[in-house]
């Protein structure tokens, strides 16, 4: 249970009712963080609004690296409900379970190429110590993205945090979109 309970439905504006209906008939019931960003009604607008950027077909980042680094920012986070959204998004984009399942043990798997260990430690970097991020790191990078792709994985990540952050503060519960068999998974 999200340490804020939700309000009731017909309490929120018209805009945010909308789409809490619309989630509602999507997954079977209205998700967590929906209810409690929907108490700020112009702050909630502006994240779907980004979030629908940030998974437009056109976002530089292929939808695969974005939700495998997602996955280790929410572990990192403590963010229970966006290992598990973001999990489903990765089986859905990629079927890689058992990728999605060793995240939390990236630096020791040999399942992850180039690019993958790269963007991984670029975001674990961020998430912990943001200002340690070293030229080394954004090299590694750009040995496989442009700038323009290094820079959208870059707001990508903050952006991830932010969500998570928000999240697992308030306690947003896992919707149950994906089970994985891996120890240590809620890292």
């Amino acid at each position: 249970m999200s340490r804020i309970a939700p309000k009731p439905v017909s309490s929120y504006p018209w805009t945010v009712r909308w789409f809490l209906r619309r989630q509602q008939r999507k997954y079977g019931r209205v998700l967590a963080p929906s209810f409690l960003w929907g108490r700020l009604p112009g702050p909630f607008l502006s994240v779907l609004v980004a979030l629908g950027f940030f998974q437009s077909r056109r976002y530089p980042v292929n939808a695969n690296l974005r939700s495998l680094v997602s996955i280790r920012i929410a572990q990192l986070n403590g963010c229970t409900f966006c290992v598990d959204l973001n999990s489903y998004n990765y089986l859905r984009a990629a079927g890689a379970e058992r990728k999605a399942a060793d995240v939390v043990r990236w630096r020791e798997s040999d399942l992850y190429g180039e690019l993958e260990l790269a963007a991984l430690d670029y975001a674990e970097t961020m998430t912990e110590r943001c200002a340690e991020v070293t030229d080394d790191q954004i090299a590694a990078l750009a040995e496989h993205l442009s700038d323009d792709q290094i820079t959208a994985l870059t707001a990508w990540i903050a952006f991830q945090n932010m969500s998570a952050k928000f999240n697992a503060a308030l306690g947003a519960e896992e919707h149950g979109f994906c089970r994985l068999d891996a120890p240590g998974r809620r890292g």
